[in-house]
């Protein structure tokens, strides 16, 4: 084959191991040659899973050689975040408390991605706790590298997976999303994600048999990340779908009822008014006509309760922070103890009874919504207001803390809601990545998808990335 095995895609690799064109074993040594490369600069590969990577690869070979039917994934690596349980592997959390708590099973996204073949290779870096803000350093990892500038922030807080897939350390990244820690990666390292929505994909983020309270209930979702949308798409078909282990997910088809043509697409190039950078209003620009010239009818809109929604999720979630910040916040890196310290200032907790009136708010702010995409069912923005920063000014102080934060609004807002969302790269500017979202009504992945691969078709894909050379 003219390209190296570790730049093809997901859906190439597939189609090729099951060709036999290539061996999954062959696909997995390459991918694991390109870790040991490269990691050492990125710091995005935590722990690598050779040995078990490698018992999965010599299964699958053994069964293609048999002429077993195989899964979509046969063969495929993914590396899967560290708050997401693999069998036989520590969910460190990026704390050195959990270094040691090795899962006994894997979680149902896992779970999911090994019956259709996928190989977990490796475990990728994330804030301590997940509570790092939008910067990816771990107290056992350090800090993990954006492969176009080292300088800037990869994004957080599934920044391992970003960087992983960004350079060809694997093809697909299992992380997970709750106020755009899929999304955030995705435009700073120039790939795609998804965040699906509320209910669509199992998942089980509990350490030993302690549930979540609340918040950790509704915004988190794992998603993949990929180089592709249709990569994306393909682990969506995977992902899917109800689990015991999980009683949020429910059974909604795939694909939606049809809509009629032309479909509407909102932009909010600037969502709340609070000021978009320029290059990433460019980008905005180039996916709206993007989409314009795939057939789609775009025009400009005012996104429905947008502050109203960001203050609901930031209520809920730093008041139940609140509660565990003095058990909590002695396991955290400084950076990711400040960015904590100083979101609780500027959101401080509230009383039961208000907190009981945003459990209730919510609910109108997503009947809104649904009214909103009763209408117009696609909604384009940027997924940060702001190219990615260099790390050390993100959480310096208050207002730092706070101006950065802002970025994401329109991707705390769709959390909120529980909408799903793409993010999907449209260019670069000044050696850096530039990405969008396209967001859709409650279970409609399907049109986002649809969405993003016209864009993605128009301007094409960016990656994978040399971190040493930054092409």
């Amino acid at each position: 084959m003219g390209t190296e095995l570790w730049q093809l895609s997901a859906t190439a690799l597939a189609s090729a191991i099951a060709r036999g064109e290539a061996g999954a074993m062959e696909v997995l040594n390459a991918h694991l040659a390109r870790i040991e490369e490269v990691n050492p600069v990125a710091n995005a590969v935590t722990a690598v899973l050779a040995d078990s990577a490698r018992l999965a690869a010599r299964d699958i070979d053994r069964r293609r050689a048999a002429g077993e039917v195989l899964g979509p994934l046969a063969g495929v690596p993914v590396t899967v975040k560290d708050n997401i349980h693999v069998a036989g592997s520590a969910t460190t959390l990026g704390v050195p408390r959990f270094r040691d708590l090795v899962a006994a099973e894997d979680a149902p996204p896992v779970r999911r991605l090994r019956r259709a073949g996928a190989i977990p290779i490796g475990r990728t870096n994330m804030p301590d706790l997940t509570m790092g803000g939008m910067h990816t350093v771990s107290t056992l990892h350090g800090d993990t590298r954006n492969p176009w500038d080292p300088a800037r922030t990869p994004g957080g807080t599934s920044g391992g997976d970003g960087v992983a897939v960004a350079t060809g350390m694997t093809p697909l990244g299992l992380g997970n999303d709750s106020g755009g820690s899929v999304r955030v990666p995705a435009a700073f390292n120039g790939v795609a994600g998804l965040k699906p929505s509320y209910g669509r994909f199992a998942a089980d983020h509990r350490l030993g048999d302690q549930d979540p309270t609340l918040s950790s209930q509704l915004f988190p979702v794992d998603g993949p990340l990929a180089r592709t949308v249709a990569d994306l798409a393909l682990v969506h078909r995977v992902l899917a779908g109800p689990d015991p282990q999980d009683p949020r997910a429910v059974p909604v088809p795939l694909e939606g009822p049809p809509l009629p043509h032309p479909i509407r697409v909102g932009v909010a190039a600037d969502p709340g008014g609070h000021g978009t950078h320029p290059h990433v209003l460019a980008g905005v620009e180039a996916a709206a006509d993007a989409l314009r010239d795939a057939g789609y009818l775009v025009e400009e809109v005012e996104v429905p309760r947008l502050q109203d929604a960001v203050d609901g999720y930031t209520g809920l979630i730093y008041t139940e922070f609140s509660l565990v910040w003095p058990m909590v916040s002695g396991l955290l890196t400084e950076e990711s103890r400040r960015h904590v310290e100083f979101s609780m200032r500027q959101y401080p907790p509230v009383g039961l009874a208000e907190y009981l009136g945003l459990t209730a708010r919510r609910l109108g702010i997503q009947r809104d919504w649904a009214r909103f995409f009763a209408d117009i069912p696609l909604l384009l923005g940027p997924v940060s207001t702001q190219p990615p920063a260099p790390p050390a000014t993100m959480h310096s102080d208050v207002e730092a803390n706070a101006a950065t934060m802002g970025t994401v609004r329109l991707c705390r807002a769709s959390t909120f809601v529980g909408v799903p969302a793409v993010a999907v790269p449209v260019g670069v500017a000044d050696g850096l990545p530039l990405g969008v979202q396209v967001i859709g009504g409650m279970y409609r992945e399907d049109l986002c998808l649809e969405a993003a691969a016209a864009i993605e078709s128009r301007l094409g894909v960016l990656t994978p990335i040399d971190p040493r050379t930054n092409r």
